[in-house]
């Protein structure tokens, strides 16, 4: 399970649940932890922990989001932002990207990858 270090907890939870459509769960909760889980009842998806060190620009380790197309890669870009990610101003984009790199509300990056595009290069 990927775990997400976080400076607002109840922010990133709101976030990250309707993001990716995972619900609350109980298990280990605590003022600095939230277990996500599935919303389809098939177990854990992801740890949001409190944590007091800022993100790093340019994590070795992040998130990939997919879509199938291009078209659902904008709407998708477009949904999150509105929950509350903002986009990156990424200076290492390829001269044809597959994937758009946002920030969630914590500043954490992650990509949302077109996988048409993925497919092809």
């Amino acid at each position: 399970m990927p775990v997400i270090g976080v400076s607002d907890l109840p922010r990133a939870v709101g976030f990250w649940t309707s993001a990716l459509d995972l619900v609350t769960s109980g298990e280990w909760e605590s003022e600095t932890w939230r277990t996500l889980h599935h919303a389809d009842g098939s177990g854990r998806a992801l740890g949001l922990m409190r944590s007091e060190s800022p993100p790093p620009p340019r994590p070795r380790i992040h998130l990939d989001l997919f879509t199938e197309t291009t078209a659902e890669q904008e709407t998708e870009v477009e949904r999150l932002v509105a929950l509350g990610a903002e986009r990156v101003d990424w200076d290492l984009y390829p001269p044809e990207p597959d994937f758009v790199v946002l920030a969630d509300p914590d500043g954490n990056i992650f990509c949302v990858v077109d996988l048409s595009v993925a497919r092809s290069g």
